[in-house]
């Protein structure tokens, strides 16, 4: 370290003696000694009178104590200021969601965020998964959490966490009656469900035609919200995560289906413009993502509906 000989010499001013320095910094009393002998030929001028019973300053050793010590104080100022670029989070962070994780696990994720750096300043948007990819593609956000699948080769593209995907249906359903349902089941039924672009508009779709069901009538919904609602309101049946009916299950304001050897999972995922230059905020906030204890804290309270 460039500031060592001025911490040697300050130490053998302050303690007096060469022997008990050497152990207070944890070297050899020769390598104190040598340390001492460097500076005073570099300076041109002794610093130090030793005798048998004690140490004493010369009058240049007096200068180079009072100057070294104010020396070593900015050095470590430096060292504090310089360690503060590379740990302090500022700027500002442009984060995007599809709907079910922006209303049900971004503002956690950005809550604990904003507690550990103030100083950012966030900016978040949440609409459809086709919408928010689009977004971050243009540049228009630095990162968003979106579910389902996103293929497109100009994208970074993270797994985030499992989501599970159950069936709902209203109190009074014929369904609710059933402890377990099969495709057959689902058959000729009206069915709610999300716009276009939607991340679990595809998934239902996928299943839909997957299993050959044959969908009596469906209704069109632009948010999670509103599809929890319809489904409530006794207006049909609907695949949605589990995130988003947690509180009307515990309420029993609708019942969850489980269905026959399928648990049907899909994954959150963080995307981002690849080649694109990182700020701290995003390194930091993505790192915060997809660190254990956040992703283990929001599981253990959000544990499965259906378990």
């Amino acid at each position: 370290m460039i500031a060592d000989p001025l911490k040697i010499f300050v130490t053998v001013a302050e303690l007096k003696n060469f022997s008990r320095a050497a152990e207070e910094l944890y070297l050899s009393q020769p390598s104190v000694s040598l340390q001492i002998r460097n500076l005073e030929n570099e300076l041109g001028s002794k610093l130090i009178n030793r005798s048998p019973k004690h140490l004493e300053l010369t009058q240049s050793g007096e200068i180079l104590y009072s100057l070294a010590k104010q020396i070593l104080q900015l050095y470590e100022k430096a060292k504090q200021d310089i360690n503060e670029l590379t740990t302090t989070v500022t700027g500002s962070l442009k984060v995007g969601a599809s709907y079910t994780i922006g209303e049900y696990i971004l503002p956690f994720a950005l809550a604990e965020f904003a507690a550990q750096f103030p100083n950012v300043d966030i900016d978040a948007s949440i609409a459809n998964t086709v919408e928010i990819t689009q977004a971050v593609r243009s540049n228009h956000l630095d990162l968003a959490l979106v579910e389902g699948e996103v293929n497109h080769p100009d994208l970074d593209i993270q797994a985030l966490m499992d989501d599970e995907i159950i069936l709902v249906v209203p109190n009074q359903h014929a369904l609710a009656r059933l402890p377990i349902v099969t495709a057959d089941h689902l058959q000729d039924r009206v069915w709610i469900l999300r716009e276009s672009g939607s991340g679990t508009r595809d998934f239902s779709d996928k299943l839909i035609k997957d299993w050959n069901i044959n969908v009596k009538k469906s209704h069109i919904f632009g948010s999670s919200q509103a599809v929890k609602q319809a489904v409530i309101a006794g207006l049909g049946i609907a695949l949605v995560s589990s995130w988003i009916v947690r509180k009307e299950l515990a309420a029993k304001e609708l019942t969850a289906i489980r269905i026959k050897g399928k648990r049907l999972i899909r994954t959150f995922s963080i995307i981002r413009l690849k080649n694109n230059e990182m700020s701290k905020a995003m390194n930091v906030f993505t790192e915060n993502l997809l660190s254990h204890d956040l992703i283990s804290s929001l599981i253990d309270n959000n544990p499965s509906v259906l378990d």
